[in-house]
């Protein structure tokens, strides 16, 4: 669902990309009160708004969260899905980054061969183009930071994504007010485009809420895996479907990424196996 999404904002072109993160919050928050309510996690919710150091992180959260969202569909809307793909692959590596900075977790051998073959990427397109690639560096960075504060912060998934995007909602209501375009006015709009609207929500929650069903379902190293398919199909739909630009330079960068996923995700594997055949010994 992340990997195509693509599809579906390119289809809100003739709308600003602040907009359509307006319409991604406010549809989202209605969207989360009916999964608050069918689940039955209002007491959670209710316990997080009580909690003054959990609502500051969670505020910080959903700025950032907010942001990731504004630029993601701004690149779409203004052919960059190459540097939105680039960002989403190099954001597993700068998490290993961040946690050895904020959490104290050691980088092994080959976890660190796998950051500075991203480095070396990254160069690559810096002194090929002589600028930084800023929308892919962004937006890895935004969600890096934002996965560590949800990491640091007892709450529930759930609960947590309906309380950022409710403190985002009275900033996505003044902007309708205030800045809307004609398009704000959903009695002057066709259904068609009311209906991709309205949509926003869906294509907000349904993959963040599938990740964290999974997450609790399958191996971890294995979800790390499945998390490169979202990137890899905006790849595709970039060079084969849009015809954005894949010049050599940025061909090598991405190639310098792919091999340090490479490393990185068969290092997770082995350090996995080997932790797992050791809780074996353990129990036995």
């Amino acid at each position: 669902m992340w990997g195509v999404a693509p599809l579906y904002f390119k289809q809100l072109t003739i709308i600003p990309a602040a907009e359509i993160l307006m319409h991604r919050v406010i549809w989202s928050v209605l969207l989360l009160v009916v999964f608050i309510a069918g689940l039955k996690q209002w007491p959670k919710v209710t316990a997080a708004l009580r909690n003054r150091k959990v609502m500051k992180i969670l505020f910080v959260a959903g700025l950032l969260l907010g942001a990731n969202w504004l630029l993601f569909i701004w690149a779409i809307n203004n052919n960059h899905i190459l540097d939105a793909s680039l960002g989403y692959y190099i954001n597993p590596l700068i998490n290993v980054f961040l946690g050895r900075l904020f959490l104290g977790e050691r980088l092994r051998r080959y976890q660190k061969l796998a950051v500075i073959l991203a480095l070396v990427g990254v160069t690559v397109l810096i002194f090929s183009y002589g600028h930084v690639p800023w929308i892919a560096l962004v937006l890895a960075a935004s969600f890096s930071v934002y996965g560590l504060l949800r990491k640091r912060v007892a709450v529930d998934s759930l609960p947590g994504l309906f309380i950022e995007t409710l403190m985002l909602s009275p900033l996505a209501l003044g902007y309708w007010v205030l800045f809307g375009s004609e398009y704000s006015q959903l009695t002057n709009n066709p259904l068609s485009l009311n209906l991709l609207i309205f949509a926003a929500g869906v294509i907000t929650t349904a993959p963040l809420l599938c990740f964290t069903a999974a997450a609790r379902r399958i191996m971890y190293s294995t979800l790390g895996f499945f998390q490169y398919i979202g990137p890899t199909l905006m790849f595709i739909l970039a060079v084969y479907l849009y015809n954005e630009p894949l010049e050599e330079a940025r061909l090598v960068t991405f190639g310098f990424v792919w091999l340090a996923l490479l490393v990185f995700s068969a290092d997770s594997l082995v350090a996995y196996r080997q932790q797992k055949r050791a809780r074996t010994a353990l129990s036995s």
